[in-house]
């Protein structure tokens, strides 16, 4: 039995992911942002799975103090953490600016899963896994967008913002795959593209495909072999192959100024 710690678990592809957790008996962390609805589910999959053990955390991942509450919840409830999911994830809001004056899509799909993961660092050791959610749409990152001093559209804003969580996963996973002893396997992965969730029912319209593929690769890039060795890499799952992402990426320059940003915005929100 494993101990995991899944975002965004009360919809889409992190629900499912959760099922699939759950069947085999793991211990979850449900997170969400409705209590009520993590209640729900929790009660539902503890009636459906016995074996399992199932907690939750609550926050909504747009406010710095509801992600360091996570963060504490966490922690309170477990010493170790054997895998990380940055599942949660946002294409459009109805008000896109936090109350601290960021952009709330890349503060949900970017900066606080970095938080997350520094801040639960000490709980993970070598064996232990974080997979973040990737997608295929990719652009370049606008720093200043990035801080709040730019506008962009959803697309935009998603694109970026995956790309930037891209990013950082390879920055992270290659620092730590230098150090064997101090810290987890990372990878980013794009579950597949048009999967049906809300978000893809919302952006596009569509109904999307099969859950179950996006659910069933971030259970494998939790445990299978296939991942065992990764240090930042990213995975392609609309080609079922690891990657490279948007050459904005491979400069260097450009991940130490994303790692730079993101670390001044958190000192200064903090």
């Amino acid at each position: 039995m494993k101990t995991i710690l899944i975002t965004g678990a009360t919809d889409g592809i992190g629900l499912e992911t959760v099922k699939m957790l759950a069947k085999e008996g793991h211990r979850i962390i449900l997170h969400g942002r409705n209590q009520n609805k993590l209640d729900n589910i929790k009660g539902a999959l503890e009636a459906q799975y016995p074996s399992c053990s199932l907690s939750t955390v609550k926050g909504d991942l747009s406010d710095f103090e509801e992600v360091y509450q996570v963060v504490r919840d966490v922690k309170a409830q477990t010493n170790h953490l054997d895998v990380l999911i940055n599942n949660a994830g946002v294409f459009s809001m109805d008000n896109p600016t936090t109350s601290t004056g960021l952009d709330a899509r890349f503060m949900v799909n970017t900066i606080a899963p970095y938080i997350l993961t520094t801040s639960l660092l000490t709980l993970m050791g070598s064996e232990s896994r974080v997979v973040n959610l990737s997608s295929a749409a990719q652009s370049p990152v606008n720093f200043s967008a990035l801080k709040g001093n730019v506008p962009l559209t959803d697309g935009a804003a998603y694109a970026q913002s995956k790309l930037a969580i891209t990013m950082w996963t390879q920055y992270l996973g290659a620092k730590y795959a230098k150090n064997t002893e101090s810290g987890p396997k990372m990878v980013a992965v794009n579950p597949k593209s048009l999967l049906g969730s809300k978000m893809v029912k919302t952006a596009y319209g569509i109904a999307g495909g099969d859950l179950n593929i996006g659910a069933q690769i971030l259970v494998d890039a939790a445990f299978s072999s296939r991942f065992a060795h990764v240090a930042g890499e990213y995975f392609d799952n609309d080609h079922n192959t690891f990657a490279a992402p948007h050459p904005f990426a491979s400069d260097a320059k450009n991940v130490t100024t994303l790692i730079e940003e993101m670390d001044a915005l958190i000192a200064q929100f903090r």
